[in-house]
């Protein structure tokens, strides 16, 4: 590796435990700090690497050839900083088990991309694909078409999550009485996902079908998985108590592929308490703009112009991969600019073809109640679906139009945030960015106007009691 610094440092019995970036950045005299790349290695020592330029810049772009499933049950979604290849599992044919997996990031890291690539190699590799895309089908429109099952609201999603559990439990009573003990892919059954995008609008506090949708989950993590039923969710969860308030759900998905994007503070603390991080261990940050370098400019000195046009979507760790604390990025998904209509580079990679496997008959799924309740509102009136004679959701907000106020009032669950968790859940609200500055500010105008409590020394904000 020609221009490339590395040292091999000596550490102390258990290996780094935490380490400032930025320090270390200061003591090598290094402006770029996505330049320089710490590693734990194995026992007592550690690896910092300088690169010239930042490693993860430049990648290529995604091709078929990466997302068709090889013997081991992989496929190639990236890099990592050293060149290796970043492989996803989706099946794992030594125990025959599907996998259950989850993405999580911050708003514009690129998790709908990566679960464009991991939809292309479903429908590349012969998986059947139930998808549930709860961004009223804008995080991946391409999709369209292009899995067995495609839903885009939250009653749907439930519909959807409902017949995946039908199904996982139809397969183990049938291989149950043929004496089989485990999933072989076409064996008669096809391997089957589900995948929820925008999953945290499904498991956030407050949203009607949270309860269902955090136990039909972790069901399907529990015993689908060993019928060749898996299960994905993506999520903008800042905090992990947004994924449906479940133990049983996070606990299952670090058995599984846990892939961090860019992420918020509170969400890492979370990671590390929960085990889906080694307890003590430090991740690189991954900055929103790659190469910005911090620093005092002198008189008349000129900003370059694209300063800021290098940004870091895609850039990720692989939690419960083989190298967890070493940063990898995505190859490019798609087009780079956004596209008037589908992005013909996505479509390309779907090629062209019916998906694997039949849609998911929602109807099927309607429990009793519901239908009741969907004739005494009327069919097609404003309080039903008439498409499925069952009760709409509420409309969601329009974050983009609501002010700083309203989004603190509508993220605050009934016991509260610290302004730590509050932050994270406004940043992943899907809103305009919002300085601590203003959120302080917000805060303090609510509490003179008796919306929120006055501080009672918990450093939670809370509502103020009802009159």
């Amino acid at each position: 590796m020609l221009d490339v610094r590395e040292y091999v440092l000596k550490t102390p019995p258990g290996g780094v435990k935490r380490y400032d970036h930025d320090a270390l950045c200061d003591l090598l005299k290094v402006e770029d700090r996505s330049r320089v790349i710490f590693e734990q290695g194995v026992g007592r020592e550690a690896i910092v690497r300088i690169y010239p330029s930042n490693p993860l810049m430049g990648v290529r772009e995604m091709t078929a050839d990466d997302l068709v499933m090889d013997g081991r049950g992989r496929i190639t979604i990236g890099t990592y900083f050293d060149g290796s290849p970043l492989r996803f599992r989706l099946f794992d044919p030594k125990t025959g088990n599907a996998q259950r997996g989850a993405v999580f990031g911050t708003t514009g890291a690129g998790k709908s991309r990566l679960v464009q690539a991991i939809l292309v190699a479903c429908k590349r590799s012969g998986i059947v694909v139930h998808l549930a895309d709860l961004k009223h089908g804008q995080s991946v429109p391409e999709a369209k078409g292009n899995t067995a099952t495609r839903v885009t609201t939250q009653y749907e999603a439930i519909l959807m999550l409902r017949g995946l559990v039908a199904e996982a439990e139809r397969r183990m009573i049938v291989y149950g009485e043929r004496g089989s003990s485990g999933f072989v892919i076409g064996a008669p059954d096809p391997l089957m996902y589900g995948i929820v995008d925008e999953a945290n609008r499904l498991l956030e506090k407050g949203a009607p079908f949270r309860d269902e949708a955090a136990q039909l989950i972790k069901e399907l993590g529990r015993t689908g998985r060993s019928v060749g039923v898996g299960i994905i969710i993506a999520a903008q969860a800042g905090h992990l108590d947004e994924l449906g308030g479940s133990d049983t759900l996070r606990a299952m998905l670090k058995e599984g592929e846990v892939i961090l994007l860019r992420w918020s503070s509170a969400m890492m603390q979370q990671l590390v308490g929960d085990g889906l991080l080694p307890r003590g261990e430090s991740l690189q940050p991954i900055p929103k703009v790659v190469g910005q370098v911090r620093k005092i400019r002198r008189y008349n000195e000129q900003r370059a112009d694209d300063e800021d046009d290098v940004n870091s979507q895609g850039m990720l760790y692989h939690l419960t991969g083989i190298r967890p604390t070493s940063m990898g990025r995505t190859f490019v998904v798609g087009s780079v600019a956004p596209t008037p209509g589908y992005d013909p580079v996505i479509l390309d990679l779907y090629g062209s073809g019916a998906p694997p496997g039949e849609a998911i008959d929602l109807e099927a799924h309607v429990t009793a109640k519901e239908r009741k309740a969907a004739g005494e509102g009327g069919e097609g009136d404003e309080d039903g679906d008439a498409a499925s004679g069952v009760p709409a959701p509420e409309p969601e907000p329009d974050v983009t139009r609501m002010s700083t106020a309203e989004r603190i009032l509508a993220v605050l669950p009934a016991d509260g945030l610290a302004e730590v968790d509050l932050l994270a859940a406004l940043e992943a609200d899907g809103g305009r960015r919002v300085a601590r500055a203003s959120v302080r500010t917000n805060i303090s105008a609510m509490r003179g106007k008796g919306k929120l409590a006055r501080p009672d020394g918990t450093g939670l904000i809370v509502r103020a009691p009802a009159d």
